[in-house]
């Protein structure tokens, strides 16, 4: 799959992002369905996939050929975090108990990081990126996700 990287766009009509994963994540830039995000957790990489389906809040209200594609980009997204991050696992997960939307987590994990080797949900110290370390984190995970 070759991916069309483009600007995120959250002002279509028919897709609103959460509000909650807007205040915690950074916009990267949109693939065929799903709007990608990183997480503002300096403790964990950690990319979102959200896609721009309206209502959609379970995998299984995508129509099947939407869930194919989330398919693709979860696993090009999982390519992303291996290249960016070199973690020793990646963890994919859609859960949805606090923010209803669709959306899927690719963490990338490390034997050393502060949840190993329990989940990262509910660790509490939540360490933004400083400004300078997020602006070079986005250029090159959007670079990374452009040349997939």
């Amino acid at each position: 799959m070759t991916p069309d990287f483009t600007t995120p766009d959250f002002t279509t009509p028919d897709f609103t992002l959460d509000p909650r994963l807007a205040a915690d994540t950074l916009a990267l830039g949109d693939l065929a369905l799903s709007s990608v995000l990183l997480l503002d957790d300096a403790r964990f990489p950690w990319l979102v996939l959200v896609p721009r389906r309206p209502g959609a809040s379970e995998l299984t209200d995508l129509a099947p050929a939407d869930a194919a594609l989330l398919m693709d980009e979860i696993r090009l997204a999982v390519g992303v975090m291996q290249a960016l991050a070199a973690p020793d696992k990646v963890n994919v997960g859609a859960l949805g108990n606090v923010v209803a939307q669709l959306h899927v987590h690719v963490v990338g994990r490390f034997r050393s990081d502060p949840a190993w080797p329990g989940p990262v949900w509910g660790v509490s110290g939540r360490t933004s990126y400083p400004p300078h370390a997020a602006a070079q984190l986005v250029e090159r995970a959007r670079a990374l996700f452009a040349a997939a």
